[in-house]
């Protein structure tokens, strides 16, 4: 395993990018996880323990910050020293806000019960097609090195994640899980 310095593609031997091969991060992870796991230094001395746990824990944080789509971005954006967390006016445009504001009312307004299953899987196929979008306009903004404008899709990225999460908890709700 590479050191806890690696940038986390380099750890996984992929190329610095929005798109990635999910197989092959998958693939590395389970076998450098293999590599590292703690159990595999039960025996061993307590800074060998210690070593292994912090490099599990590494690995760990890495593969979840690859894996995901909004983590992926927010972590490109921060190899360009881009601050995904100062957030200024400029990154959010009053149109995001106010599609926001929609899209949560149409959540809001659905009935709380099983009858809204049907409306909350068309609501979240909505929510899913921005996001595909979303997703393509920032690899299209960070491919050409323009980070500031990805930052802003990286915002719009956050709200639709955050909604379809909202969908999510809505239909299990609904479903009594």
């Amino acid at each position: 395993m590479q050191s806890l310095k690696s940038n986390y593609f380099q750890l996984f031997n992929l190329p610095q990018s929005c798109e990635i091969d999910q197989e092959a991060l998958n693939d590395e992870y389970r076998k450098q996880q293999g590599e590292v796991h703690p159990d595999r230094f039960a025996n061993a001395e307590e800074h060998e323990k210690l070593r292994a746990l912090q490099l599990s824990s590494y690995l760990n944080e890495a593969y979840e910050t690859i894996k995901s789509p909004l983590r992926r971005a927010a972590y490109l954006l921060a190899l360009h020293d881009i601050d995904v967390e100062k957030v200024d006016q400029n990154d959010l445009s009053m149109d995001l806000l106010l599609e926001q504001i929609q899209l949560r009312e149409k959540l809001d307004e659905l009935p709380k019960d099983e009858s809204a299953l049907a409306d909350l899987d068309m609501l979240r196929a909505e929510v899913i097609s921005k996001l595909e979008r979303q997703e393509n306009r920032f690899a299209e903004f960070f491919v050409v090195a323009n980070y500031e404008d990805a930052k802003k899709v990286y915002h719009e990225l956050q709200f639709l994640n955050k909604l379809r999460n909202e969908i999510d908890a809505g239909e299990e709700l609904r479903l009594g899980y």
